[in-house]
């Protein structure tokens, strides 16, 4: 039996069967290949695909939620800008970036802002009115009293201005701490593989614990490039609704790699960067700027002090 084996693989013949069968069988394989190899393109294609409508369609819930959740004008407030043309008096381009800017989106926003604009100078010229003239608190002759009154009139209607302008400094402050650090995340994502709105999605899901204002316009931007027909759009709204020159940059980075094609990696690279050397800057400008603050109260509290316990008992000396 093994004598007949040994024949058999030491045949020439044999061999040269099963070599042109092999041959055969390569090249078949090789010839079909294509065609019984998966779409693995197509298949990744799809599943892009569905992942998009599904952020999509998550977007859109999270969209209408906070749509249901908005708070409509008061009726009172609204038919009172309506019935005195309060948005044509009253209302600025100004007044409506500032709006924005601090995160008042709704529907109801512009109009509360025209009718404590309105409001506001009224209520507060009737108190200094009574607290100057009917209680005659201030002993003043009336020109004096007069100017008073005309000033905390004009402070009523910058009121309702200033407290925007103090919300949205707020704002770009905490979004201003926390962008060198979004921004890497970003970076991160996108080199990962991700697309700029996936990126934009994951960052504002993370960012959250270090910063609700930044991750709620991430979110507000991941919507937009979802459903906006232009994507530059969605990038310009990001810049004006924040107003910080670090996002500007940014923004300009992206829309110039949607429209020339340019690597959006390395651009937030350097971005990045220079965004923490930025943060870092301002605070070393804080520190150097502690200096001259605390002369002024040194002079006034530590000084009297250290003189008092330095005096004190060469006084008590000299006394006795």
């Amino acid at each position: 039996m093994l004598d007949q084996i040994a024949a058999k693989v030491t045949d020439p013949r044999f061999l040269g069967m099963v070599l042109t069968g092999l041959a055969t069988a390569a090249t078949a394989f090789a010839l079909l290949q294509p065609v019984l190899e998966p779409d693995r393109l197509g298949k990744r294609m799809k599943m892009v695909g569905e992942e998009r409508d599904e952020i999509r369609r998550r977007e859109r819930d999270r969209l209408a939620n906070k749509a249901a959740l908005r708070v409509a004008p008061k009726a009172y407030m609204k038919r009172v800008v309506e019935q005195f043309s309060l948005d044509r008096w009253l209302g600025t381009e100004t007044a409506r970036k500032q709006l924005i800017m601090a995160g008042y989106r709704s529907p109801g926003a512009e109009t509360g802002f025209l009718f404590f604009r309105l409001v506001t100078p009224i209520v507060l010229a009737v108190v200094a009115i009574f607290y100057v003239f009917v209680l005659g608190v201030l002993d003043q002759p009336f020109a004096i009293r007069a100017m008073i009154v005309i000033a905390v009139l004009l402070l009523g209607i910058k009121a309702p201005e200033l407290y925007l302008l103090n919300v949205s400094k707020k704002r770009q402050t905490e979004i201003r701490a926390a962008w060198p650090d979004a921004l890497d995340l970003t970076l991160i994502c996108v080199e990962s593989g991700m697309s700029v709105e996936h990126a934009f999605r994951r960052v504002s899901a993370e960012i959250v614990s270090q910063s609700v204002v930044l991750a709620e316009e991430l979110a507000v931007l991941t919507a937009e490039l979802s459903y906006l027909p232009d994507r530059r759009l969605a990038f310009e709204n990001l810049a004006n609704r924040i107003g910080l020159d670090q996002i500007k940059a940014v923004t300009t980075a992206l829309i110039q790699a949607e429209r020339y094609g340019t690597p959006v990696g390395q651009a937030l690279r350097v971005l990045s960067q220079e965004s923490r050397d930025s943060r870092m800057n301002e605070a070393e400008k804080k520190a150097a700027a502690l200096p001259p603050k605390l002369t002024v109260p040194m002079i006034l509290f530590f000084l009297p002090v250290l003189f008092v316990v330095i005096l004190t008992p060469a006084m008590i000396q000299v006394f006795r």
